[in-house]
């Protein structure tokens, strides 16, 4: 007569139990690490993650984020991207406003002449601005290349403030003064929109352009008054 299976023991009961077990089937991989070459841009809403942006108090940071929201709702659209990277581009060394002293030179005699005083004082604004007032505040940008999405030159200064802006002010100011009231209908909006495209690329914050249309604003007026004074225009 054969012997009674023997019955299995409790330890293999258990070890028969853990293989499968629910707690190992919600075990998941973790995720790998996301690839830092699809978007390198800051989050906007994120404080302290962006270089620069609480370095004049909460209030200016709040703007910086505010106006930093609101341009992201025009990033991405063909119109806007052309339009400001464009005008980003054609801001670097005032290249745009070399260009504008020239053609306007073309339209008389009086404005020809004063192609090499703007284009000296031009030069005179963006050292005092560049060599003087960056040196100054050294406030770090909210990108080092800007946002990824455009091609921006990388600068050498610090942020604070805008030198694109800062020339488009003093540009805007000096020739507004020069040709009449009439022409800030053409030379302001240029000046908007290079100054604009530099928070819009995210190479500058929101304030560094506000603070250099009027650095650049001030300048001019400066600017006209000694060119004035010794007859220089």
């Amino acid at each position: 007569m054969s012997a009674p299976p023997a019955e299995p023991s409790s330890h293999a009961a258990f070890d028969a139990g853990s293989v499968g077990s629910p707690a190992d089937a919600d075990e998941t991989p973790p995720d790998p690490d996301p690839d830092p070459e699809i978007d390198q841009r800051p989050p906007p809403a994120r404080a302290g993650r962006i270089p620069g942006l609480g370095a004049f108090g909460p209030g200016i940071e709040r703007f910086d984020k505010w106006a930093d929201d609101h341009l992201e709702r025009i990033r991405g659209y063909r119109l806007t991207d052309a339009l400001f990277n464009g005008a980003t581009r054609l801001g670097d060394f005032s290249m745009i406003w070399h260009i504008a002293n020239l053609i306007r030179g073309t339209t008389g005699i009086r404005r020809r002449r004063q192609i090499p005083v703007l284009a000296l004082t031009l030069g005179v604004e963006s050292l005092i601005v560049n060599q003087g007032l960056k040196r100054l505040f050294k406030r770090k940008r909210p990108t080092t290349t800007g946002d990824p999405r455009y091609e921006v030159r990388r600068p050498a200064t610090s942020s604070f403030p805008s030198g694109h802006s800062s020339a488009a002010g003093f540009m805007a100011t000096l020739l507004t003064g020069w040709d009449g009231k009439a022409t800030a209908a053409l030379w302001w909006p240029i000046a908007v929109v290079v100054a604009t495209s530099r928070a819009f690329v995210r190479i500058h914050h929101a304030s560094d352009v506000v603070a250099g249309i009027g650095v650049g604003a001030l300048l001019g007026l400066i600017a006209r008054r000694v060119l004035r004074r010794y007859r220089l225009a």
